[in-house]
């Protein structure tokens, strides 16, 4: 059963332009990769053909993943989101309450987190704890630390 994974349409466009670069672009670079090899002789003791082979295994294997998750995304829509409680998408404001820090951050899916950016995962410890929670709410999160409370002091779009 394939996973479904929720995308914005930027992260979405983002997938596609990784799978065209990944089939026109780098897995014609290892065939050559593959026939100049083979063009210097006995295969059966030729490294070069076999790190070939093998990065063109890896490679068909990532196009593989990416188009199963192309193939089951589901693109999600910022102008709808309910803004009531925390979910993907939304824009997070919280305020920790060991050190009054405040940051933002927006719930995004796996694919598509980048901190950076200012995005977590959903299925981040943070994005886990955030998930269906209201302003005002207060959440405690596993960090490899201890325990960090959080407060949410604001959900947008």
């Amino acid at each position: 059963m394939s996973k479904i994974t929720y995308l914005t349409a930027e992260g979405y466009k983002k997938l596609k332009e990784e799978l065209d670069y990944m089939i026109n672009v780098e897995r014609p670079k290892i065939s050559a990769q593959i026939a100049e090899a083979r063009d210097k002789g006995d295969l059966s003791e030729n490294a070069e053909y076999d790190a070939a082979k093998e990065a063109q295994g890896l490679l068909e294997l990532k196009i593989s993943k990416l188009r199963e998750t192309i193939n089951n995304a589901r693109i999600l829509e910022n102008d709808n989101t309910d803004v009531s409680k925390v979910f993907l998408l939304c824009k997070v404001k919280i305020k920790n309450l060991k050190n009054n820090a405040v940051m933002e951050y927006q719930i995004v899916s796996e694919n598509e987190a980048n901190l950076k950016e200012g995005k977590i995962s959903s299925d981040s410890p943070i994005g886990k704890a955030l998930l269906g929670k209201s302003k005002g709410d207060k959440i405690e999160v596993q960090v490899p630390n201890g325990i960090m409370p959080f407060e949410i002091l604001e959900i947008s779009r």
